[in-house]
């Protein structure tokens, strides 16, 4: 049982405490680097939770005072053990207010009741020349009970606090009140990102991004992070290549009374392993909204009660409209096409009839809208319908289904096919896995890191012919299968699968055992791969077609073959030249029996 530690002027209504520590670790070198301290009462009673402990302080209207009271606790232990290391101690910005004041005292009304004066210690000062705690070994971490008070007071207890030589911490980053403005007003050192961003982010593609983007303002702000919740490797593998310079977490270490000198080996050896972590890829390719490409042509609308005269005058202040929108309301109804509507006009006696009447009867009353949320394939098929009006009087664009502009059949077809490109990029629209970017963004990290790993590209021989003989809905079958095999036979957190065109896949192993795992792939499809083609070309081995020169032959069943090039540290500084090794492996693949061909990496110049 731990020592137990009593101020001896502290409230009597304070029941006994104690310190426990857990290591918060170095993500770099595998080593501990400080222990945030949390407070336990007594073992076995409803107040060995810190939550009860605080909970009875503020029913008593004394919170403030019992943080205090926590931290010289700490501290005191703290000294007693005299360990290396940095001390994390927990306090809400109204204790660390009061913790720099001289009294270390707050007024009701959440002002500090004594200030530090020049010369006069604060309360944080004595506390740490009394129990022997070096300034700089400490830092004060900002919780998120409760807001702060006074944030001009608290602005200023942070900055006494660095000018003491300690430091501060932003704790739970992402919940309650540590937000961003917090951040940018305190400057603090350390930010500690929460649970709810790190566990679980080896499998969720949002939370990666999400926690790069955090790595991103910590490089711009000056501030080191901590990732907290760490519990499972693949996490840790994941924290430690984004980025993030420490951890905390039970895959570390349990609060205890004793200090942790060292992490259990194991968990070290995660954090050395120089192989790369494979980032999780969404299993749908995000739709992007395609109006960002699209210019939006911002016209003036009409009232359904416009004039025809009007319309015409309208055109006339605008000649580089095309048509104009019919809203009522805010909702369109009708779209008026600029050379239909002007060949009308210009017809003998259609003004002296028709000038006074409203325009609704003009228009086409079941015009092409496009939401302004539409993803690309709704869009594709507006593109594929048998309605192709939009070709000639263009379309209308909504946001929310209330009108904002107008967009060209021409736009809308540029914007789509660059919006599947770019799509395409990213996922393989077909079996969902990376595409080229994502592809060339992970070898950049293999090559980046010093990773030691291994290349291969992955082609079916003989598919053109299958694809012409059954058509492309049982060639898309094909190349699905591949796709799946390939991930079966890949471990997900060190292997990376990606699908860069038709029948072309290029999987980077970091797996010991992916020689194995290639022939896995090579086998399992050889087998199934057969079950896509009629009983009677299974029997006959194959089946007639034209092959790639045009020459019609006997093309024996579709088989799979792997090229594969070691990559080892340092040979290559781009992705295209790792691409390039493995398409030549490929090549010779086709020629192997076991339609697997191992090469050593060659730097050509």
């Amino acid at each position: 049982m731990p020592r137990q530690l009593r101020h001896s002027d502290a409230p009597a209504s304070h029941p006994a405490i104690f310190p426990f520590f857990q290591p918060i670790v170095d993500l770099r070198r595998g080593t501990v680097f400080g222990h945030e301290a949390l407070i336990r009462g007594p073992a076995g009673t409803a107040l060995h939770s810190p939550l009860a402990l605080l909970a009875l302080a503020a029913n008593e209207s004394r919170l403030t005072e019992f943080e205090l009271h926590c931290a010289e606790v700490i501290l005191a232990e703290w000294g007693r053990q005299a360990e290396p290391g940095r001390l994390f101690v927990n306090m809400s910005a109204d204790a660390l207010t009061a913790a720099m004041s001289e009294a270390g005292e707050m007024s009701e009304a959440g002002d500090v009741s004594e200030s530090s004066s020049a010369g006069s210690p604060c309360w944080l000062e004595r506390m740490l020349a009394q129990h022997g705690v070096a300034a700089r070994d400490v830092t004060i971490e900002l919780t998120e009970q409760r807001a702060a008070g006074n944030p001009e007071a608290l602005r200023q207890a942070v900055k006494a606090l660095h000018a003491l030589g300690a430091r501060v911490a932003l704790d739970d980053f992402g919940e309650g009140h540590s937000n961003l403005r917090r951040w940018k007003e305190l400057h603090p050192d350390y930010v500690k990102i929460d649970k709810l961003l790190t566990q679980g982010v080896a499998n969720c593609p949002q939370n990666v991004e999400l926690v790069r983007t955090i790595v991103g303002l910590g490089n711009a702000l000056g501030t080191e992070l901590v990732a907290e919740g760490v519990e499972d490797a693949q996490d840790l593998r994941v924290l430690r290549d984004l980025g993030i310079a420490h951890g905390q977490g039970y895959l570390f270490g349990h609060p205890a009374p004793a200090l942790q000198p060292a992490l259990p080996e194991p968990v070290a050896a995660v954090i050395r392993d120089t192989r790369i972590a494979v980032m999780p890829h969404a299993a749908q390719p995000s739709q992007p909204n395609v109006l960002r490409s699209l210019s939006v042509i911002q016209a003036p609308a009409l009232s359904p009660l416009t004039p025809v005269d009007e319309v015409s005058a309208t055109f006339q202040d605008h000649p580089e409209l095309h048509a104009l929108a019919v809203v009522d309301q805010g909702t369109p109804v009708a779209l008026i096409n600029r050379r239909s509507f002007m060949n009308d006009y210009a017809r003998m006696y259609f003004r002296e009839v028709h000038g006074r009447r409203p325009c609704l009867s003009y228009g086409s009353d079941t015009p092409r809208i496009v939401e302004r949320e539409d993803n690309v394939e709704s869009l594709m098929g507006i593109l594929m319908s048998e309605d192709q009006r939009y070709l000639s009087e263009g379309f209308i664009v909504t946001q929310n289904k209330r009108y904002v502009g107008l967009g060209t059949g021409d736009q809308l077809v540029r914007a789509v096919t660059e919006a599947r490109i770019e799509a395409a990029r990213h996922a393989n629209p077909l079996s969902f896995l990376p595409g080229n970017l994502p592809t060339n963004i992970h070898i950049g990290r293999l090559l980046e890191g010093g990773a030691d790993f291994v290349a291969c590209y992955a082609d079916l021989n003989n598919f053109k012919v299958f694809n012409d003989h059954y058509g492309y809905r049982r060639g898309d079958e094909m190349i699905l299968l591949l796709a799946r095999l390939a991930t079966q036979h890949a471990n997900a957190h060190r292997d990376f699968v990606g699908h860069i065109g038709g029948d072309d896949f290029l999987v980077l192993f970091q797996s010991p055992d992916w020689q194995q795992r290639c022939a896995g792939v090579i086998d399992d499809f050889n087998r199934l791969a057969r079950d896509l083609y009629d009983e009677a070309d299974r029997r006959a081995g194959g089946i007639e077609g034209e092959d790639r020169q045009g020459v019609i032959r006997f093309t024996p069943l579709t088989t799979l073959s792997i090229g594969a090039v070691r990559i080892p540290p340092g040979m290559f500084r781009h992705a295209e030249d790792v691409a390039s090794e493995a398409a030549i492996a490929k090549h010779e693949a086709k020629h192997a029996a076991s339609g697997l061909t191992v090469r050593e990496a060659r730097v050509r110049g």
